[in-house]
This record gives structure tokens, C-alpha cells and sequence, in this order.
């Protein structure tokens, strides 16, 4: 037998050319590789098909294209349209033989979305088997319908079909060899438009844009012979603008800016320095005003620019592709549509949103370990929230059991219990793999509880952990015998499980309970992982204290959060592009975020440290993690000095938490992620679409991280006066500003016009401990920046800690920097509360309200 190694990003497959032959030992050995699901091997075969085109005028070698030419039939449906194109200009009757056709229809299924749907066989099983994404899983169907129907109007003329859904259309040119269409807005201004006029064309399916593809499949004879010969996909194409710029596309560590980007929606664990994402999500917003989300759970394959320099080209493996087009104009509407079809994040409790210390990956620790941790942590006055246990809470071989180690923790309920009373909340590292040296392999074997291969054995493997099988989820009995294992956890006192891993999930010989598509399962198995764990933690813990820690995802998996960014490298570009894949997950709606401050491979610099957790305090989640080492300041940095920077810089979260808690309540009502590009709030400024160093925390807070030990950096700052929170000094857009910060801060700014609520000294725990959760309402102070701002007009609202998801009170600012006042409208504040107000001059004024007082006012 002959076969060569091909090896991608650290893993060897096969070399597909090998498979064209009838040998028997290179087909047997492809089957061994890809029953494991080495990506590489799947991604290797698929990514010479991922280009369907040799140029503007060829199709690549092997490939034929049904294209929609001509429509043939039109009409108008029941809420919707559909036509009937041909692949080719029908001249006479004999025109209509041989040839294949392209089924086109369009809907609305909610007010100023589309759904766009193409295809060519409705009968082929694949297309028709599950899974399918989650649609609309928080509205109520029937009350959407009726909003929904009076929004839509669908008309056909004798050159056009048309459906409108308020202010959002699609027009199909039905004239002969014509078909075309377009996707326009009406009667709404966009904020990156800059033609005259309400109406805008967005994008459009033009020549050669909707089709049916085929590659090996050019022998006639083998329809009849090997009908499932060679590959087949659905594709559309959709024009892009001069300018037009796409985000997005789940947490991707690359380039911002995805124009110029081959992507494939396919879920691996690739580290964040290449081009695989934990992460993937079919779905893009575009700086013109619209997003499009593919509703297919499986292999979408997604070229931007690069193949078509003029076209966003998407391709699934199917006989149908459907997309929905979800109308803006600005980023924030379009988001809040895409969550709207797909989920919104779930509110995280408050506690989670203090600082996670870890006990790292591979390290040696036991419970003296984790007390020596928590003990130095204290003695440094650094308050953590959250302590964390890793892999190795079970025997090595054994991951996952779900029991301690017997070893290192002799009494886990006791450990735990000290830890509780200490204030602590507990974390648990766990997968849905189990090993075979596991205790309970053999009872989820014999009940039928894992992923099965065609034979009825149990799906195996040695990756990772020796011989373990993979947890069925598409099994009800499967996911109450796994929720059973975690309560018992939950019973101990965890509060929290770290839902790693779920990407290595096998296409091959693969069987599951409810015989959905192994292809697409791939991807969506980790939403059932991360639901099914999440649910149980919710109806044990309550509505609003749930949390996950999880890697891997889909759309519709920032449902539950929370989610982080895998494992970086512990480097300063590690670090950039760590902020990259943040924010293009929150475009998707990923709400709350966190990373291994100081990256995960290797033992950060003191320098690296210390910056990466200024930044890490300022995410929505914090955590210390890492693989080899500890991450407690005192062994990273002997000096001493990352114990008083990491102090100041989990203070000031602290003290942030009435702004930072309030951001989230909006971030679970609307889907905006806490943590959001600039052009999220200012999509009318050119520059903010192209800033990926930088964010915005909640809409009024800009975080500008320092990449460098040295402490220079260079960054935007959009139009108006921003005042700095740390240093106290006015920056007045638009302007690009190159400032040195030493390790104690970084560009933090407060918006203009903009007010948050803080607390200046956050109240300690009966252990002596600052924690995320105290009274958001007492002994407050309200910042505002009213430099160089016109009057201002604010509603300004204090979230309650005891009941999560309300408010306590809400105040009123009106006025200016010469005179105004704030007033509490609703609810009270507590003890002595302040207001600060920022002046042009860059001063700012203190005016001090007695416990029981309702209002102050200013006069200059």
C-alpha cells in the first residue's frame, strides 16, 4: 500500500488525491482518519471545492454550475412569493427538457427580516434531516405572526415579483434570461449611506449569483449508476458595494475586517493564532446596513472578496440554502433582529462578573494549593469572587467521571464547604467525552448513551483521553443521566461548570439516538452541551443565576453564557488578536466575554501580565488561567509590583459594577454584547469601522488596551470631548492620539454627554473581602461628562442586586456644564450620594447630596 502525510496546523491526514483510486487498504485507511474526524482530512476535501470558479470566465476543473437564468413561473404565496428560474434561456418547448431548474422563495417571518430560500431537490433526505437551528426560542410565535403580517405586502407586476416587510423588499426581475434581485431599504436614513434619498439599494443576486454546483459529476451515465457521485452544493452570491466592509462570523482571531477571507463555519480547536475559530457562526453584518444569517448548523462555507472580488459567495453542501436578510440600517438594529431569531443571551448573576482565579491547566495542586492561592490573594487585598478547579479534580485517564480525585481532595464537600463560607463561589472544569478508565463508561455504554458508530458499538477514540466515547445529547435518557452526574456536583456546592472542549465531534461512521445529519452535528452539538448544561443549572440555582464557562458554540449559543476565548499564546499579539475574536463574537450576539488573562501556551512576562489583566478587568469577565504555570501575581511577577496593578485594576471593576451590571441587563434585553466595536455606537464615523485595537464597554466607557511593555500607545477618539477616568484629562475628537501609560493605567474615557454610576469605596464582606455584589444604590456617585456638550437630556438607571434583571432607582440629568440638575425619579438612593460633573476646561465639580436627598442642581 502506498499513502503519503499530509500535516495542517499540527495534525496529519491523508491525502485525498489517494481516494480517487479502488484501493482497498487507502480507502479503509481514509475511512480510520476521517472516523476520527482529523478536520484537516474533511477541511482538505471540501477546500479544493470551496472555490467554485477559474477566473471571471471558467468554472474550476470538474465543476458545473445550474445557474438561475430565467424565470419561468412566478407567484404570489400565502405571506410570500416563489418562481421557478431555468438554467437557461428557454427559446422553444424542447427547451424545457433536459433542463434543471432553481426554486426561488422568499418570505418575512418577522417585521423587516427576509427569509431567502433556493433550491434544487426537495426530496433528498440530507436536505430534509435535522438538526436545525433554534428560530425565534424566546417570542411568542402567534404574537410575532400578527405584527409580522401587517407589516408585509407582496405584488407582481409583469416584470417583477416583489414581497416588502415594512421597510425592507425584494424585487425579482422575471423578464426573459433576467433573473436578478434586489434587496433594497426604504424610507430610512442609514448612518453609512452617504447617497441622497431613503431608499437604498443594500445588495443584490445578479448574473450568476443563485445556482446549484456540482464537482465529479459530469458523467451521465452515473445518475443512474452513482447517483451521490461527486460533491453538491447550493450557492449565493450577493454583491458588495464600493466600500462595503463584513463582521462578524462567530470569534475569529484573524484579520477584523473580513473582506479578502475564505471562512468555514466549522467548529475546531485550533488555537486563537490561525484560522479556525471555536466558534462559528453563519452570520455577517455589513457596514451598508444589513445582515444575513444561513440558518444550516453544518459546513457553510463563506468567501468574502476572495473569489469574486465584487461578491460575498456562501455555499453549503445541500440541495437548499436558505438565508435570513435581516434589515438595519445601524449596527445595533441589525444585531437586535439577529437575537431576535436566534436568542438572547441569558443574564449572568453578579458574582460572576468579579475576578476567576484558577488553578491552571497541567499544574500539581491539592487543597493546600488552592488555599495557599486564596490566602496570598488575600494578603495582597486582591479580591477574587470565583476560584476555579481544572482538569485534574479527577484522576488523570478518568475525564470525565465527574468525581474528585480521592487522592488530592479526600473530602471535597468539606473543601468546598470551608471555600463557600469564605464567600467564594466554585467552578469545575468538565467535557462531554468519557474516557474508558472512567467509572461510569461501562453504565453509559450499556444504556445507550453515547454516540454510536453504524455497527451499534460505541464511538471511540484515543484523542484526548484514552478510549472515551462521546455523550449523546440528541438522547432525552442521555441528557437526564448526564444532568444527574453534574447535580450531584451542584449538591457539593458548585455553582459553576466549565463547559470546555465539544469541537472535535466526529462526522464518520457516526450514529446518533435521534439519527440526525453526523454533518451537521458537528457544529451544533456543542448548543445541546452547553443547553442541557445550563438548564440544569437554572432550575437547580434560579433564573438569572445560572452561569456557564464555555469554548465552543454556534449561533444561538450566546443563549448561555458565559463563553471564552480559548487558548492564546502568551505574547502581545496574542493578546490583539484575543480582542479581535471578542468582538467579532459580540457581533453576533455573544454578550458576555472573558480570555486567560496573560494567554494560556507559556508563562507570560511580568509586562505581558500586567497589561493583559488592565484590559481582562475591563471585559465583561475576568479570569486568571493559564496551562503550565500559575497565575497568581507573586509567581509570575517576584517584584511585586502585578500584585498592586492587579489590586487596582479588580478595584476599579468593582467599583464600576452599578454601570458594568446595568450594561448587562441591556446586553440581555437587546443581544448588544457589553463589550462592542466602536462603530457599534458610532456607525456614522469612517474610522470606527475600521478600529479593532479598541472598544467600547456598554455604550459610554471607551477601553483603549496598552499592546506593549513599554507602555506607548496610539489609538482613536471619536468626535467631542472624552474625559479620562483614570487620569482625569480631556482628548477632543476626532483625533488620533499617541500616549505612553505606564503599567497602573491606560486610555479609559468617558463619553461626551455620557453619565455612569460608580461607587468610589466598594463596601468589604464579613470575610473582608471586596466582591461584584453589594447595594449598587448606596453611597453612589454619578459621573457626567458635560465637556464641551450641548444640553444634555439623561435617564440614568441603577440596577438592583437582590433582584437581578430590575432596577432600584433611575435619575434624570438635565442641563449643562453651567447649569442643570439631576433628580432621583423612581426608587431612592442610599446614604450619601454625589454627583461629579466634567467641565470644558477639564476641571470638574463635586456636588454632595445627604442621605434622604432626591435632587441637586447647579448654577455658574
Amino acid at each position: 500500500m502506498r499513502y503519503f502525510l499530509v500535516t495542517v496546523l499540527g495534525c496529519t491526514c491523508l491525502d485525498s488525491s489517494l481516494f480517487e483510486s479502488h484501493d482497498e487498504e487507502n480507502i479503509l485507511l481514509y475511512q480510520r482518519c476521517n472516523s476520527i474526524n482529523l478536520k484537516p482530512c474533511y477541511s482538505q476535501r471540501y477546500k479544493q471545492m470551496v472555490k467554485f470558479s477559474d477566473g471571471m470566465w471558467l468554472n474550476a476543473d470538474g465543476v458545473l454550475i445550474d445557474w438561475a437564468v430565467e424565470v419561468v413561473n412566478s407567484e404570489i404565496l400565502a405571506g410570500g412569493i416563489r418562481c421557478v428560474a431555468t438554467s437557461k434561456h428557454i427559446t422553444t418547448r424542447g427547451d424545457t427538457t433536459d433542463t434543471p431548474t432553481v426554486t426561488v422563495e422568499c418570505s418575512s417571518p418577522a417585521t423587516d427580516i427576509l427569509l431567502l430560500t433556493g433550491y434544487h431537490w426537495k426530496g433528498e433526505r440530507r436536505t430534509t434531516l435535522g438538526p436545525n437551528y433554534e428560530i425565534f426560542p424566546d417570542v411568542e410565535i402567534q404574537s410575532e405572526a400578527a405584527v409580522r403580517s401587517a407589516s408585509i405586502s407582496t405584488i407582481k407586476k409583469d416584470t417583477s415579483l416583489t414581497i416588502t416587510s415594512n421597510s425592507l423588499s425584494a424585487t425579482i426581475n422575471i423578464q426573459p434570461s433576467s433573473f436578478n434581485i434586489d434587496i433594497i431599504s426604504h424610507g430610512v436614513t442609514s448612518p453609512t449611506i452617504v447617497a441622497p434619498g431613503s431608499d437604498h439599494l443594500l445588495t443584490t443576486l445578479g448574473q450568476q449569483s443563485v445556482g446549484y454546483v456540482m464537482k465529479g459529476t459530469n458523467d451521465p451515465k452515473s445518475t443512474f449508476t452513482k447517483p451521490d457521485k461527486g460533491e453538491r452544493w447550493f450557492t449565493m452570491q450577493f454583491q458588495l458595494s464600493v466600500g462595503e466592509k463584513i463582521y462578524g462570523l462567530g470569534e475569529r482571531f484573524g484579520p477584523f475586517v473580513k473582506n479578502g477571507q475564505s471562512v468555514e463555519i466549522w467548529n475546531e480547536d485550533g488555537g486563537t493564532s490561525s484560522e479556525q475559530a471555536y466558534k462559528n457562526v453563519p452570520f455577517f453584518l455589513s457596514s451598508r446596513g444589513y445582515g444575513i444569517f444561513v440558518p444550516y448548523p453544518g459546513l457553510v462555507s463563506f468567501e468574502v472578496q476572495s473569489e469574486r472580488t465584487t461578491r460575498v459567495n456562501i455555499a453549503v453542501p445541500s440541495e437548499l440554502l436558505s438565508v435570513y436578510i435581516i434589515q438595519g440600517p445601524s449596527p445595533k438594529d441589525i444585531i437586535q433582529r439577529y437575537t431576535l431569531l436566534t436568542g438572547r443571551p441569558a443574564l449572568p448573576p453578579a458574582w460572576s462578573f468579579g475576578l476567576w482565579l484558577s488553578t491552571s491547566f497541567t499544574t500539581e495542586y491539592d487543597e493546600t494549593t488552592v488555599n495557599s492561592f486564596l490566602e496570598g490573594m488575600d494578603e495582597r487585598d486582591i479580591s477574587v469572587d470565583v476560584f476555579h478547579y481544572d482538569c485534574f479534580w479527577q484522576k488523570a485517564f478518568h475525564w470525565c467521571d465527574y468525581i474528585f480525585d480521592e487522592v488530592y481532595f479526600p473530602d471535597p464537600g468539606a473543601q468546598l464547604a470551608r471555600l463557600k463560607a469564605q464567600g467564594y463561589h466554585i467552578s469545575v472544569w468538565l467535557n462531554p467525552y468519557i474516557a474508558q478508565a472512567s467509572e461510569i463508561f461501562a453504565e453509559g455504554a450499556t444504556n445507550g448513551y453515547f454516540i454510536r458508530k453504524s455497527d451499534g458499538s460505541v464511538w471511540q477514540t484515543d484523542f484526548w483521553q484514552a478510549g472515551m466515547a462521546i455523550i449523546d445529547f440528541t438522547n432525552p435518557a442521555a441528557c437526564e443521566w448526564y444532568q444527574a452526574k453534574l447535580e450531584a456536583l451542584i449538591d457539593l456546592g458548585i455553582d459553576c461548570f466549565k463547559t470546555d472542549f465539544a469541537e472535535r465531534i466526529p462526522t464518520g461512521d457516526t450514529v446518533y439516538y435521534d439519527g440526525s445529519d453526523p454533518e451537521k452535528m458537528h457544529n451544533y452539538y456543542t448548543f445541546l452541551y452547553n443547553k442541557v448544561t445550563f438548564e440544569l443549572l437554572e432550575r437547580r440555582l434560579g433564573k438569572n443565576q445560572a452561569i456557564v464557562f464555555a469554548r465552543s458554540s454556534t449561533a444561538g449559543g450566546q443563549r448561555f453564557p458565559v463563553h471564552w476565548g480559548g487558548d492564546p499564546m502568551t505574547t502581545f499579539e496574542a493578546m490583539a488578536e484575543t480582542l479581535r475574536g471578542g468582538l467579532s463574537l459580540g457581533i453576533c450576539g455573544y454578550g458576555y466575554w472573558a480570555h486567560d488573562i496573560g494567554g494560556f501556551e507559556g508563562t507570560p512576562d511580568p509586562a505581558l501580565y500586567k497589561r493583559w489583566f488592565a484590559f481582562g478587568s475591563l471585559s465583561s469577565h475576568s479570569r486568571l488561567h493559564g496551562n503550565e504555570s500559575y497565575r497568581v501575581p507573586w509567581v509570575i511577577d517576584p517584584s511585586g509590583e502585578a500584585d498592586v496593578v492587579l489590586k487596582q485594576f479588580i478595584d476599579l471593576k468593582l467599583s464600576l459594577m452599578p454601570y458594568l451590571y446595568n450594561t448587562a441587563i441591556k446586553t440581555h434585553e437587546t443581544g448588544v454584547a457589553m463589550m462592542r466595536p466602536l462603530f457599534v455606537e458610532f456607525p456614522e464615523d469612517p474610522f470606527s469601522w475600521n478600529i479593532d485595537t479598541q472598544y467600547m464597554l456598554g455604550p459610554n466607557l471607551m477601553v483603549v488596551p496598552v499592546f506593549s511593555a513599554e507602555g506607548t500607545v496610539q489609538y482613536y477618539v471619536p468626535n467631542g470631548s472624552w474625559f479620562g477616568v483614570l487620569d482625569g484629562k480631556l482628548r477632543k475628537g476626532p483625533v488620533f492620539v499617541t500616549e505612553t501609560h505606564d503599567f497602573f493605567s491606560l486610555p479609559l474615557l468617558l463619553r461626551p454627554g455620557a453619565a455612569i454610576v460608580l461607587r468610589d469605596d466598594v463596601p468589604r464582606g464579613s470575610e473582608g473581602r471586596r466582591h461584584a455584589v453589594y447595594d449598587y444604590s448606596e453611597e453612589v456617585t454619578i459621573l457626567v461628562n458635560l465637556a464641551g456638550s450641548a444640553t444634555v437630556d439623561l435617564l440614568v438607571e441603577v440596577p438592583d442586586s437582590n433582584n437581578l434583571g430590575s432596577f432600584v432607582a433611575s435619575l434624570t440629568i438635565q442641563g449643562d456644564e453651567t447649569t442643570g440638575s439631576v433628580k432621583v425619579v423612581t426608587g431612592a438612593l442610599k446614604g450619601q450620594w454625589k454627583l461629579k460633573k466634567v467641565k470644558s476646561d477639564g476641571t470638574s465639580d463635586e456636588l454632595v447630596a445627604a442621605d434622604g436627598v432626591t435632587s441637586l442642581s447647579w448654577t455658574e
